[in-house]
């Protein structure tokens, strides 16, 4: 004798029944409230980078970390998004700061190497933060852009054992063989490792 199906109504009370006894961490990434677990640093917006920008890994482990990298974009916050995303671009960083209220976005998760220094070495060995604005107009330079960046940097430090001094975040400028002048001379690095050390 064939048994019943149950009714459609029956099968989507035992689904969400069977749903609920599962740990949330462990449900799929396109469950409501997924965008929270993608992060690395909590608060930020998830703003995926194309897979073609970045190359994909298993850091600490594949590569350690030891340096924190400062960008300035020359670009808004939404078109540094936008070059992220776009494929044919070759480029992205880890984080961006937005300059009017310091928020921040994530692209490229840590584990993965984002190609944001132009230098395979120190791409594979950091984590690089964009900040909205131009080497040049001082005004993108915000407290609440230096204020959120620090407290992103000093939580990467943390979390990955980098001593918050200025041998290891660096400015775009110092990595070898860039022709980059960011985060350039308007940037008050005296306060930003201030701000980190204090955060």
């Amino acid at each position: 004798m064939e048994r019943a199906r149950p009714s459609t109504t029956r099968r989507r009370f035992l689904k969400g029944t069977a749903l609920a006894a599962v740990p949330y961490a462990l449900l799929s990434d396109t469950r409501a409230g997924a965008q929270a677990l993608a992060v690395d640093y909590p608060g930020a917006e998830w703003q995926a980078a194309s897979t073609s920008n970045y190359t994909v890994s298993n850091r600490p482990t594949a590569y350690s970390l030891d340096r924190v990298i400062i960008h300035v974009t020359q670009e808004t916050y939404a078109g540094t998004l936008a070059i992220f995303k776009n494929p044919q671009k070759k480029v992205s960083a880890h984080y961006v700061v937005r300059s009017a209220d310091g928020h921040v976005a994530q692209c490229v998760r840590e584990a993965d190497i984002a190609w944001h220094a132009g230098n395979w070495s120190y791409n594979t060995r950091s984590i690089g933060i964009e900040h909205e604005g131009w080497v040049d107009q001082p005004s993108y330079f915000t407290n609440a852009l230096y204020e959120q960046s620090a407290k992103l940097t000093a939580a990467i430090c943390a979390k990955y054992g980098i001593p918050k001094d200025r041998a290891h975040i660096l400015g775009h400028y110092e990595v070898p063989g860039t022709d980059h002048t960011d985060p350039g001379p308007n940037w008050d690095w005296t306060r930003y490792i201030r701000l980190v050390n204090f955060a």
